[in-house]
């Protein structure tokens, strides 16, 4: 039994009791409650190690499909710069053809220029075109002129003026006014 001696304090003291009412369990049923309890904690580990696989794997495919996408991005990128470069060569190309045509041109107006510019062309040019002919005997007139000079001198004198310094031009200013 139990002690029950008298304590001085100020709270009753609560007494424990030395025996257990609930029934005693057998080692079997302990071994299951113990697997039971097991059992649970593993399904609530299994369905966390679960969800945490969930998780991580919905991280890699939004991680892989963002990679994907930037990767995409890239390669449209520089596909577009490519296509840029290209027509801007084809423009350059189709621009040098139009130069050289130009300049063909050019060319050969260049020669019928020098063509047209020999005297045996424009006579046949002024025979064909103009009905032109040369000068016969009977067409010729001949003037005489008096032997008097025509060229008369100048009246007006002629000043030349040198190169001066600025100091003789503002001299020469200041002098001119008075």
């Amino acid at each position: 039994m139990a002690n029950r001696a008298y304590q001085y304090e100020t709270s009753p003291r609560k007494y424990e009791q030395e025996y257990d009412n609930r029934p005693r369990k057998s080692k079997k049923q302990k071994s299951k409650n113990i697997q039971k309890t097991q059992k649970v904690k593993n399904a609530q580990k299994g369905k966390q190690e679960k969800k945490r696989q969930k998780i991580e794997a919905f991280k890699l495919r939004v991680t892989i499909t963002f990679n994907v996408l930037i990767f995409l991005a890239i390669i449209f990128a520089v596909i577009y710069r490519n296509a840029l470069i290209t027509q801007s060569f084809s423009e350059i190309q189709g621009l040098k053809a139009k130069v050289s045509e130009f300049q063909k041109e050019n060319d050969q107006l260049e020669i019928s220029i020098q063509n047209s510019l020999n005297l045996s062309t424009i006579e046949q040019t002024a025979k064909e075109l103009l009905g032109m002919q040369k000068l016969t005997n009977k067409q010729t007139i001949y003037l005489t002129l008096p032997k008097k000079d025509y060229v008369e001198p100048s009246t007006e004198e002629v000043v030349i003026e040198e190169n001066t310094g600025i100091m003789q031009n503002i001299i020469d200013f200041i002098t001119n006014i008075f």
